[in-house]
């Protein structure tokens, strides 16, 4: 899914909107027991309540595609009898209404979802009626020719109320406020089946982790039977070593300056793809290339790809660069520069020291400080 097909779904989260038919709910406890359950249809749900469940969903849905916002594929196993996909597909199709499916359910989240502290898992079935496009983009409700038949699944921590002090109307006093268990906003989630192309892809589901490098949390592999991609971290540093062990002791200041000026002008001319930009193990090479790396030095580049990242993996371009800022660092100084300003910043060598330059103007200011320059 990219950008604009997530913002599409999360539009049926309003009260005009709502597509939703059924919600389901499972309460765990600190040791994994089930204190309550409920299900219901959403529309019957009092307007305050749907507000509030409105707000959960479209947390699940937020953030950033390749980020805490992630694309995965059921590998072909688990789509065959008894397999997590498959499992997934029977609960859909049920719509919610299959007490057995649904406690099996809860069962394999329980037992998958590493979290020592108590949590809800809500559960929602919704039909989308997919509106038609016209060749301006422009919706056309009455030219429908597709539903999406879909689940959400919010996963929330339930956390107690912060002690307070509460002012009481009725006494006109001051006392202890009475501490609630409060759901709070989800820390995983998914969407089954993916929306695709504006349509239904049941090989594949759209997963949500507040924690971008919290993907390990039993979820992914043990119940919906994924492969987990990269984190953040974990693709940032596969570019640094790529980088480093490419250029080896002949990693030059301009050339890895270049490197991150030519990236994030890739990622400006992606800026209007709702697909984020990636790079595969030739565009990293082109990238390389064209930021001053000889060719000598690309010689194994390929391999040293292959073993860091994997021969067919890509990586997310927004994942490894810094659209924000340009950070250099020494032993013991840090400068921060604005990426559009990074020809502020020089390599010198002055009276036989090596120095990094910043051009300035006629005041600086130090701590706060408006403070003059030096001049000749």
């Amino acid at each position: 899914m990219n950008k604009k097909e997530v913002a599409e779904i999360k539009k049926q989260f309003t009260p005009a909107n709502c597509a939703a038919t059924r919600i389901c709910g499972c309460y765990v406890g600190a040791e994994k027991e089930k204190k309550t359950e409920f299900k219901e249809a959403f529309l019957s749900l009092p307007e305050e309540e749907m507000f509030k469940y409105f707000d959960i969903f479209r947390k699940s849905l937020s953030g950033t595609i390749g980020k805490n916002l992630l694309n995965m594929e059921f590998p072909l196993e688990t789509e065959a009898e008894g397999g997590t996909q498959e499992a997934l597909l029977k609960l859909r199709d049920s719509r919610l209404t299959d007490d057995e499916l649904l406690e099996a359910f809860y069962d394999r989240v329980i037992d998958s979802y590493d979290y020592g502290e108590h949590y809800l898992i809500l559960l929602i079935h919704a039909v989308y009626d997919i509106p038609g496009k016209a060749s301006d983009g422009s919706e056309m409700f009455d030219a429908s020719d597709e539903v999406y038949d879909y689940i959400l699944c919010c996963i929330c921590p339930v956390k107690l109320s912060k002690p307070a002090l509460s002012y009481h109307i009725e006494e006109n006093s001051f006392h202890e406020r009475i501490r609630d268990w409060v759901v709070e906003m989800p820390d995983a989630g998914f969407l089954f089946p993916a929306f695709n192309d504006r349509g239904s892809d049941i090989h594949s589901l759209l997963y949500y982790s507040k924690n971008a490098e919290n993907l390990y949390n039993g979820l992914t592999d043990l119940l919906l039977g994924c492969v987990p991609p990269l984190t953040v971290e974990g693709q940032k540093e596969i570019f640094r070593t790529l980088v480093e062990e490419t250029l080896g002791e002949d990693c030059a200041y301009d050339v890895v300056k270049n490197i991150h000026e030519n990236l994030n002008e890739l990622i400006e001319q992606n800026s209007d793809n709702p697909d984020p930009l990636t790079l595969d193990k030739a565009e990293v090479k082109y990238l390389l290339t064209k930021s001053g790396v000889e060719e000598n030095q690309l010689e194994d580049f390929d391999t040293q790809y292959e073993a860091a990242a994997g021969e067919n993996s890509t990586l997310i371009a927004s994942n490894v660069a810094d659209m924000k800022k340009f950070v250099i660092k020494t032993p013991d100084i840090t400068i921060q520069v604005n990426p559009e300003c990074m020809d502020l910043v020089e390599t010198r060598v002055i009276d036989g020291r090596k120095c990094l330059v910043i051009g300035v103007d006629d005041r600086v200011e130090i701590n706060g400080i408006s403070a003059k320059t030096a001049t000749d």
